[in-house]
C-alpha cells in the first residue's frame, strides 16, 4: 500500500495517516503471532531432537535391560541417601554422647572409651538431641564395673604432684613446721604437698 495510491482514491492526508496507523497495528499483531509461532516451533523442534537422541541411546538395548539399569541406579541412589542419613545420625549421636560424658569422671581414658563403646553398641536412640535410656544404661554399667568411674570421695582425695620416688630413689618426706624451715627446704616441702 502506497501513499500515492490512497491519494488517487481521494483520501485526505489525515485519512491516509489513520489508514497507515491501523494497518501498522495489524502488521504488529501479526508479527507478534508469527514470532510466537516461531518460538513454539523452536521449542518443539528442540524437544523432538532430544527425544530422538534419547531414543538413539536405546537402540540395540533390550527393554528389560533398560528397566534393570534404571532399577539399579534407583537402588544405588536410595542406598547412598540411606548411608548419608546414617552417617549424620552417627555423628549427631557421637556428639550427644560426648557432651553427656562430660558430666561423668572416669578412672582413665581407657575406661571412658570402653563405656562409650558399650553405650554405642547398646542400640540407644537419639531423639531431639537426647539419648533415650542413657542414664539407666550408665547406672547398669556402674553396677557392673564401678572402678571405671571416679566417685566424689575419690575425686576429693589428695593427689600428689610428684611421686615419693625421685630419680628412682625413695626420698624421705619433709616434715616439720614450715615457719622454721629455710627457704630451699620450704620450697621442697611445698612441692611435696
Amino acid at each position: 500500500m502506497k501513499k500515492d495510491d490512497l491519494q488517487a482514491q481521494g483520501l485526505t492526508e489525515e485519512q491516509i495517516k489513520f489508514v497507515f496507523a491501523e494497518n501498522g497495528k495489524d502488521i504488529a499483531a501479526e508479527k507478534k503471532r508469527a514470532d510466537k509461532a516461531e518460538q513454539d516451533r523452536d521449542v518443539w523442534k528442540t524437544k523432538a531432537e532430544t527425544a530422538e537422541n534419547t531414543l538413539k541411546g536405546f537402540e540395540g538395548k533390550d527393554f528389560d535391560a533398560i528397566q534393570k539399569e534404571r532399577d539399579e541406579w534407583k537402588e544405588k541412589a536410595e542406598k547412598a541417601e540411606a548411608d548419608y542419613k546414617q552417617q549424620m545420625y552417627d555423628r549427631d549421636f557421637g556428639d550427644a554422647l560426648a557432651t553427656a560424658m562430660e558430666s561423668y569422671k572416669f578412672s582413665s581414658e581407657y575406661a571412658k572409651t570402653a563405656v562409650m563403646t558399650e553405650i554405642k553398641g547398646a542400640g540407644l536412640k537419639l531423639i531431639d538431641g537426647k539419648i533415650i535410656g542413657l542414664n539407666d544404661l550408665i547406672d547398669s554399667i556402674k553396677s557392673k564395673d564401678a572402678s571405671a568411674f571416679v566417685t566424689e570421695e575419690q575425686d576429693n582425695q589428695a593427689q600428689f604432684a610428684q611421686p615419693p620416688f625421685k630419680d628412682g630413689k625413695k626420698s624421705e618426706p619433709i616434715t616439720g613446721d614450715p615457719s622454721k624451715m629455710d627457704f630451699d627446704t620450704y620450697k621442697k616441702w611445698r612441692e611435696q604437698n
